[in-house]
């Protein structure tokens, strides 16, 4: 899966939790559910879920019945931490290589990374405003 899939996944998975009420175990939703949703593929849920429990928004149960739900309100869950549990970041690119001797290239790889690492935090910032519920409204 790659780096930009997983934080719409994530954010409609969560999305998909609370408008189903999957507020604890008895009220999981499976991931074949959740990818049905989408649509992916399960295993692409679960990878991503998993991601979400390590970062403690959710929990989940393998097996059988088993699923995922939230453990926290979804106004408190900010689509900040959820692109963080992720990993993920705006992925504006990859800071080229300078050449040697030239005067832009010798520079530039430092003056692009600083200009996305600007980005990516903006981006987070601004992120912090929206809930999970807020993708619901």
């Amino acid at each position: 899966m790659s780096d930009s899939q997983k934080f719409p996944v994530a954010a409609h998975a969560l999305a998909y939790m609370a408008h189903k009420g999957a507020t604890s175990a008895d009220k999981a939703v499976s991931s074949g559910e959740l990818a049905a949703s989408m649509p992916t593929n399960p295993v692409v849920v679960r990878r991503v879920t998993a991601m979400l429990a390590r970062a403690g928004l959710i929990e989940t149960r393998a097996g059988a019945g088993g699923g995922a739900w939230l453990i926290a309100d979804p106004a408190t869950i900010g689509l900040d931490q959820v692109l963080r549990a992720v990993g993920g970041c705006a992925h504006l690119g990859v800071t080229p290589k300078g050449a040697q001797g030239c005067p832009v290239g010798e520079k530039i790889p430092d003056a692009i990374r600083g200009a996305i690492i600007a980005a990516d935090k903006a981006a987070a910032d601004r992120l912090g405003d929206f809930s999970v519920s807020d993708l619901l409204a």
